[in-house]
């Protein structure tokens, strides 16, 4: 017979909630004191907090600020381009969905249910001509839920969609956006846009995901490079690692915002933006290098024998081999990484452009009367930023779980 408490596996039974609140907040008179004293202090803050957003605080400077926090001065006639691309982003989430399930489910659910919320929200979504733009973009907003839910039946007929193909269509997806926001010249169709009206939510999320995307197999390039056998590769990596690493993300949007046009020829010029997501990559690939190195290290030297033992190669050894592992153990350290990076991004405003935080200084600045509200305009622009981290966090935590990092 199976131990009280225990099931009929020999497994310990899942405490009911009687008995992890009695084990863990009432245990002892001490921590019962203790659990009643924290109740009251979260219940007064949340009475305070609740009390100044929704009755003491003024919000106008950012109901009537929408359009610049989300996309800058993108001019009025062109912001369908953003629509398509977030609708774009709708259908790819919903096939991500179809194929991959788990954590990319509840984002998919998450972006239909936030967009189709949006198109009920009782301001005007679009101050700027309101009255023929905010029902189109509340339409617009609504159809998001229809594209993620299309994209999840397409997805769900075998062999029409799969991982390989997701994963190919998403980068695609990356280069379509910065053709649709920058536009062709002589094109009547998409004229083109100067970067210098990119701004706000658009902005930051383009520094950081190109980061992301273009730093990530940089620093595995370096990573690897610098525990070559060839002194060459293996001191040229060292270099550009610690050269970048120890200097602040500051000095490197200069060097690219200042420096870098003196060393091109003069028919030869980068655009501003171009240039600090380039900085941002080099200065990412540097520590995802170091991070993805950890992994490397990580590794017991019994799998390279053994990879040796079956007749692998050196490449195949890494590829299949090494580098799998590696990147699974330092998952926790990459996602830190690209959250740091996302944050990061409010530097830009050192070298000129506007993006979320800039925004926010720059709608305070435009009205004499909003000079007080800058509590409001910098707790919305704050919890923007945790809504995009903390989904990166728990996806981060889900991966994990579904890995099994940490466990034996």
């Amino acid at each position: 017979m199976s131990a009280p408490g225990q099931v009929g596996s020999g497994l310990p039974a899942a405490p009911t909630i009687r008995q992890w609140l009695r084990r863990n907040l009432f245990n002892t008179w001490y921590n019962t004191l203790l659990t009643f004293a924290s109740m009251l202090l979260i219940v007064l803050a949340l009475k305070g907090m609740s009390s100044w957003i929704l009755v003491t605080a003024n919000w106008t400077p950012v109901a009537q600020s929408l359009k610049l926090f989300a996309v800058g001065q993108f001019p009025v006639e062109q912001v369908w381009r953003v629509g398509t691309i977030l609708a774009m982003v709708s259908f790819l989430m919903g096939l991500s969905w179809g194929v991959w399930g788990g954590t990319v489910r509840t984002f998919a659910i998450a972006l239909a249910v936030g967009s189709a919320a949006i198109a009920f929200v009782p301001i005007d979504l679009y101050p700027v001509n309101s009255d023929r733009l905010d029902p189109l973009l509340r339409l617009g907003f609504f159809s998001n839920l229809g594209l993620v839910a299309l994209g999840y039946l397409v997805a769900r007929r075998r062999g029409l969609i799969t991982g390989r193909r997701l994963v190919i269509s998403w980068l695609i997806s990356l280069v379509v956006t910065i053709f649709l926001l920058r536009g062709f010249q002589g094109s009547a169709a998409l004229p083109p846009v100067e970067t210098g009206l990119w701004g706000g939510l658009l902005l930051t999320f383009l520094l950081a995901l190109v980061g992301v995307v273009a730093s990530f197999p940089i620093g595995v390039l370096l990573a690897l490079g610098r525990q070559s056998s060839l002194p060459v590769v293996s001191i040229f990596c060292t270099l550009f690692i610690e050269l970048v690493r120890g200097v602040p993300l500051v000095t490197i949007l200069f060097m690219f915002s200042l420096i870098l046009p003196l060393f091109l020829p003069p028919d030869i010029r980068i655009d501003r933006v171009l240039r600090a997501m380039m900085a941002m990559t080099f200065f990412a690939a540097a520590y995802m290098a170091e991070n993805i190195r950890g992994g490397l290290q990580a590794i017991p030297r019994g799998q390279y024998e053994a990879a040796k033992a079956v007749g692998l190669t050196g490449f195949q050894t890494t590829a299949l081999i090494v580098l799998p592992q590696a990147l699974r153990a330092v998952i926790p350290a990459i996602v830190g990484q690209f959250i740091a990076l996302f944050m990061d991004t409010t530097l830009a405003i050192i070298v000129g452009l506007v993006e979320l935080l800039a925004v926010g200084k720059a709608v305070l600045n435009a009205n004499v009367e909003w000079l007080l509200l800058d509590k409001e305009v910098y707790v919305f622009v704050a919890a923007v930023f945790w809504v995009f981290t903390y989904a990166m966090s728990y996806a981060s935590r889900r991966l994990e779980r579904t890995l099994g990092v940490g466990e034996r």
